[in-house]
């Protein structure tokens, strides 16, 4: 796929209703780990039983289940176990491409554009590819694929000041023991892509700062 530079923003924009109702969310509960914008998403997925959102903001919601055999070849991504670090951050961007597809086919968001307003039935936007990608990540931190990261909270970026909105999910760096490391917090943002493409994960000061992902590198991958 080919982005739409910055500028255009009605093309890449999220749902402003969702962002708006997240804000006073976070105002209104900010003692919880994460708020989401509806209470029946299942916060603590397996891969028999686990929320989808779509439809932008959130509107819709599925539950959804793998195979034993998509489990097991999700597992696969992870073996053998990652190195350090680095080699471990591929590994997720590839598990959560392949949630993607699995999930693309039992939801029809198989045809899900990057940005918000490119695509038809099925599309997201960064509030529903923000909790998916949180969800994906938090069974895989719950089943010990995950080892050298763990889940945060997810990140929102503008809030109409430094521009337009825009949601990531976050995992923090650690040690292989699940210890603090140096602590650094990465971005893993899907939204920018079609359905079942490599995520982007980058520092989250980096993605803060009004990170964009190169055009051209986008289509090289």
């Amino acid at each position: 796929m080919e982005l739409s530079k910055p500028g255009m923003v009605a093309q890449f924009a999220c749902d402003m209703r969702a962002l708006v109702a997240l804000s006073l969310l976070v105002l209104s509960a900010a003692s919880q780990a994460d708020v989401f914008v509806r209470d029946d998403i299942i916060t603590s997925p397996v891969p028999n039983l686990f929320s989808v959102c779509h439809g932008n903001g959130c509107l819709n919601l599925r539950q959804v289940s793998l195979t034993p055999d998509q489990w097991q070849e999700l597992r696969g991504v992870f073996n053998p176990m990652a190195r350090d670090a680095e080699e471990e951050r591929e590994r997720l961007r590839q598990a959560i491409a392949l949630m993607e597809k699995y999930v693309g086919e039992v939801t029809a968001t198989w045809n899900d554009k990057g940005g918000t307003f490119n695509g038809g039935e099925g599309q997201m936007d960064c509030i529903d590819e923000s909790i998916n990608t949180t969800l994906y990540l938090t069974m895989f931190q719950n089943y010990g694929l995950m080892r050298a990261h763990r889940i945060q909270d997810r990140a929102t970026r503008g809030w109409f000041i430094g521009g337009w909105p825009h949601t990531t999910a976050v995992i923090v760096e650690t040690s292989f023991s699940g210890e603090s490391a140096e602590r650094r917090l990465w971005a893993v943002d899907s939204w920018f892509l079609d359905n079942g493409e490599l995520p982007f994960i980058v520092p989250l000061e980096k993605w803060e700062s009004g990170w964009w992902p190169d055009r051209a590198k986008v289509a090289s991958e």
